[in-house]
């Protein structure tokens, strides 16, 4: 972790903006953002993107020319931007205009755009890891089982209409038709056969709309929590779920629950893999975290 000067007698920055005002908390929001940025010592040069553009092109494109790059949107949309800031190496900027904003809450960032604005021109920096999985980077969980149902089950349509409680809407009805899998997890030298219902490893600490992937977790301690949920019943996890929302729920006997910095999960038929909420690959999967990868303007320690 490390600190860079306040705006006082410094040059002023330059930011591309990558803001979607259709989005459900876009617009005035954005406007507001804006104004603190710019009083902080922020040039923004905005770039509102329709839903299918193509994010990394329009960051690479900001390579010599910008100092940054602020995404106002989701951990969707900051999944999306992920492969281009770790190519590039600019700072990232956090404006949640999200449903879970789980990454935001993992930096100490709070839900107000506004208040996040103030965290960008403040200037402060965090460098924090990435997970991979088959190449793909995430910075907060990818997960095989429950979640990719779960991904599937929570349209857009869920999202806009319920907000977060579009979560526990989707989650019930996926609970109807969990089935168990088997799973072979290589790591650390030995390999495990689990039993399981939804294998996760997480990179930084919140995913899921506030879920706690382990109780210690931190996005910069060079480590993927890895856990397995071995429940045969969905009423196994309602009892689980106070447990996984403070991340304590590998102190319990149905859940397997390990740190790594790399692991391959083998399934006997392929499964999809879901990071940060978006489908990416199947299984064979194989990841690996990517220690201090990124730079986020992040709130300073005592300061969250």
């Amino acid at each position: 972790m490390s600190s860079e000067p306040g705006t006082t007698n410094q040059p002023r920055r330059r930011a591309l903006l990558l803001a979607n005002r259709q989005a459900r908390r876009g617009g005035e929001a954005i406007d507001e953002a804006l104004a603190v940025l710019v009083a902080g010592g922020v040039d923004v040069e905005e770039h509102d993107y329709p839903k299918k553009h193509p994010i990394p092109d329009a960051i690479r494109g900001a390579a010599g020319r910008c100092d940054c790059v602020i995404v106002g949107g989701g951990d969707g949309t900051l999944h999306a931007a992920a492969p281009a800031l770790l190519e590039i190496g600019l700072t990232l900027g956090i404006l949640p205009l999200g449903t879970a904003n789980d990454l935001a809450r993992t930096l100490g960032i709070g839900p107000d755009p506004v208040a996040a604005a103030h965290v960008i021109a403040a200037g402060h920096t965090r460098a924090v890891d990435l997970g991979e999985v088959n190449g793909h980077p995430y910075w907060n969980v990818a997960s095989i089982g429950l979640s990719v149902e779960l991904a599937s089950e929570l349209t857009a349509e869920t999202k806009r209409r319920w907000g977060r409680l579009g979560y526990a809407i989707a989650a019930l009805r996926v609970l109807r038709r969990m089935r168990p899998f088997t799973a072979e997890i290589k790591h650390d030298g030995r390999i495990e056969r689990l039993r399981t219902v939804q294998v996760a490893v997480g990179n930084g600490r919140h995913y899921g709309s506030g879920m706690t992937v382990e109780e210690a977790a931190q996005p910069d301690d060079s480590l993927l929590d890895v856990y397995s949920l071995g429940i045969r019943h969905w009423w196994q996890l309602l009892a689980l779920f106070p447990a996984m929302r403070s991340g304590r729920h590998g102190a319990w006997r149905e859940v397997r629950s390990f740190a790594t910095t790399e692991l391959l999960v083998r399934t006997r038929r392929p499964k999809r893999v879901n990071a940060d909420g978006e489908i990416v690959t199947r299984t064979p999967a194989r990841f690996r975290v990517r220690p201090r990868a990124v730079r986020v303007y992040a709130p300073e320690p005592g300061r969250t």
